[in-house]
Parts: C-alpha cells; structure tokens; sequence
C-alpha cells in the first residue's frame, strides 16, 4: 500500500483537539496520503460533494457499518490485492452514505460493528492504513 495512492474524503471536520493530533501524528507516518474535509449537510448534498471530489481513476472503498469486517491482517492483504490502484476512502457524515454512493463502492467496509462518531472513524481508519503498511513492512508495530 503506497499511501500516496491513497486517500480520505470524510464528510465534516474534526472539533476535538485530541483526535487531531492523533491525525496528523498518522499523516506524519504515512507520507502522500490526504484527507479531504467535505461540508456536512443532507445526505443528497454530501453525496453529491463526494461524487465530485472522487477523481475518475479511484477506487472508491465506503466505510459504513454494514461492510466487511476484516482483520488488520486481512485489511493489509486486501490493500495489496488493488495493487497501484488509487483509492479513496469515503466517510460518510452523521446520517451515513446514500444508497446510490453506496452502490458505487467497489468495496464497502467496517471498522467494526459498532457506530463511532465520524471524527473517530477517521482516526482509526488512518491508524489501521499505518498498521497495514507496518504488517507488509514487517514491522514490530503490529503484532499477531
């Protein structure tokens, strides 16, 4: 996984100052990848916005919570099932992605089962995209 082929399209902004900073110290690991913040509104808008941020050569993933569930383990192994493919993570704002968005992904997935606030989310997706980068590197950081 080349973070630089990566990256986040999250609907709303971070308020909280701790999970920021846990943010950027990912974004400083993972060097290229971007987040790009789209203004929380309707569903319908939100949408629209995401359809116009993805570029045309990205694979769209969408974090929601009836996707697949993967082990990080399986995370990184899927991430390098799509080879140099671009892709872009999509978070969904308050009331989640439309059906129509949703049907667009070619790969939907769940950080877990649970809701989490979208700012959250965003930080554990970020982690498991320096966790998944660490298991192919053979890093110490994960371990089984």
């Amino acid at each position: 996984m080349n973070p630089s082929r990566c990256r986040v399209l999250a609907v709303g902004k971070v308020r909280r100052g701790w999970i920021q900073d846990g943010i950027d110290l990912y974004l400083k690991r993972l060097p290229g990848l971007s987040i790009t913040e789209l203004r929380d509104s309707n569903r319908e808008k939100e949408a629209a916005a995401i359809q116009a941020a993805l570029r045309p050569d990205e694979t769209l993933v969408a974090l929601m919570e009836q996707g697949e569930t993967l082990t990080s383990i399986h995370f990184s192994q899927r991430l390098a099932q799509l080879g140099n493919e671009r892709i872009a993570f999509v978070i969904g704002g308050a009331d989640g992605l439309t059906p129509e968005l949703k049907a667009k992904a070619r790969w939907q997935l769940s950080l877990s089962p649970m809701t989490f606030p979208h700012e959250l989310a965003r930080l554990m997706l970020i982690e498991q995209l320096f966790r998944a980068q660490a298991i192919r590197q053979g890093s110490p950081y994960h371990r089984d």
